[in-house]
């Protein structure tokens, strides 16, 4: 029988948003080879999805998971190269049991990851990703099946396609008269955002939608909005981040709107026409003051979570939500998707531009006034931030002096070896003074 070939790495491998690392270091072939072995034995056959973006290691390891897929005895579905939320979408319309999507997201270009997504087009929970961990973790021998038992490739060469049309039957009406800057991060996005919207009815010009398999998100993208605010010359700007699940929106005069801004707008229109489930939003600890403050006043209850659109999710299909999200712009629209989705988040925005006739600057001016923030990542040694006794006196400090015009979250990235120290206050200025201090302190103990 078969056994690994590279020792498993001590730490946890999954974090918030599935596996990540440096392509062919911490995640190579080996490694994803065993895990579709893991997952693909727990799912005791049918069929899996699979997905990537760009990255030039995409080919690589997407290659390395259906090798281990078919040697259980399980199936594969290659979707190539396709926006994570065409991996969530196909699962449930071709049957499949699971979905993989090869991306390290927002991450540069060296990096990459594996996302799993369950047999409805969810993420999967923390348990399921836990048995799939430990059965990595045991190791060989592994289920070994012969000739018909051992799986096969599936090439799904039409499914960006199937992806808009599934779009295409939730949108509410054209998008006519909409002029559209569209930022495809040279990622998964690159075809299918500028086709989607065009074939919509709206007039789109595409940026940064030639990936070379090197320059996904680099110097673009959701985490960089300003290049396509430079370059949006009046119109609406959609920027994508490299699997296209996230979405920053630029409105008309070149000001960024995030996570937060596109929320409250889709969470108020949705008020307003009756269609607010249970009338509840679901949003994480990272969400600006200025966001919880509007939704008070707009009479829209809020839940709040950890960071993570799969906790979003846990809370939302909890409570009976419809819509959720991340201040990155991850959002959520249970009645639409399983899993977050740029793509269907900018119909969703753009259908609101329509509907009100009014600009997203002018949406934003009534959705919600945000407190300046300021958030920077601390690199350390240690992400034990429970021991840190002298991190948390200095909060406790900071909290005081602020009462309850502002406020501070310190965390540790799941995805990275940084501490996040974000600040709200009156003023951009004690928002900077308050981040500086609790830098330095993190780095102190921490660094």
């Amino acid at each position: 029988m078969e056994t690994s070939t590279r020792p498993v790495p001590d730490r946890r491998l999954f974090g918030t948003d599935g596996i990540r690392g440096v392509a062919n270091v911490d995640l190579d072939v080996s490694l994803v080879l065993d895990l579709a072995r893991a997952a693909g034995e727990l799912i005791g056959g049918g069929a899996v999805v699979v997905g990537r973006d760009t990255r030039r290691s995409g080919d690589m390891l997407a290659a390395g998971l259906q090798a281990g897929f078919h040697s259980v005895g399980v199936d594969t579905l290659d979707a190539g190269v396709v926006p994570v939320g065409g991996v969530s979408a196909l699962i449930p319309e071709l049957g499949a049991s699971l979905g993989v999507m090869v991306s390290a997201s927002h991450n540069p270009a060296p990096d990459n990851g594996v996302k799993f997504f369950d047999d409805a087009g969810g993420k999967l929970d923390d348990a399921r990703e836990a048995r799939i961990e430990a059965r990595l973790r045991r190791g060989g021998p592994w289920k070994s099946p012969t000739g018909a038992g051992i799986g096969k490739r599936v090439s799904l060469g039409d499914s960006v396609d199937r992806y808009l049309a599934a779009i295409r039957r939730d949108a509410r009406g054209s998008l006519s008269g909409l002029r559209l800057a569209v930022d495809c991060a040279n990622g998964a996005a690159s075809r299918a955002a500028p086709e989607l919207f065009s074939s919509l009815g709206a007039d789109v010009v595409a940026h940064f939608a030639s990936p070379d398999g090197m320059n996904i998100n680099d110097g673009c993208g959701a985490t960089e909005p300003r290049h396509l605010a430079a370059v949006a010359g009046g119109r609406i700007g959609l920027s994508f981040d490299g699997d296209a699940d996230r979405l920053m929106v630029i409105d008309e005069d070149g000001r960024v709107a995030n996570g937060d801004v596109i929320l409250a707008v889709i969470a108020r229109h949705l008020k307003d026409r009756g269609e607010l489930s249970n009338n509840l939003v679901v949003t994480t600890v990272m969400s600006n003051l200025g966001f919880r403050k509007a939704m008070g006043e707009a009479g829209i209850d809020l839940i709040e979570t950890k960071v993570g659109d799969r906790y979003v999710m846990e809370e939302m299909l909890r409570h009976g939500a419809i819509l959720g999200g991340e201040q990155s712009g991850h959002v959520i629209q249970l009645d639409r998707a399983r899993t977050g989705d740029g793509l269907r988040t900018a119909l969703r925005m753009l259908e609101v531009v329509v509907a009100t006739g009014c600009p997203v600057s002018e949406l934003r001016r009534e959705a919600l006034v945000e407190f300046p923030q300021v958030l920077e990542n601390v690199p350390v040694r240690s992400k034990d931030l429970e021991a840190a006794d002298r991190v948390w006196e200095a909060v406790r400090a900071v909290e005081r002096d602020l009462g309850g015009d502002g406020r501070v979250l310190v965390r540790a990235s799941g995805t990275e070896p940084v501490v996040r120290v974000m600040a709200e206050a009156p003023d951009m200025a004690t928002a900077r003074s308050v981040v500086r201090h609790l830098v330095g302190v993190v780095a102190d103990q921490l660094g």
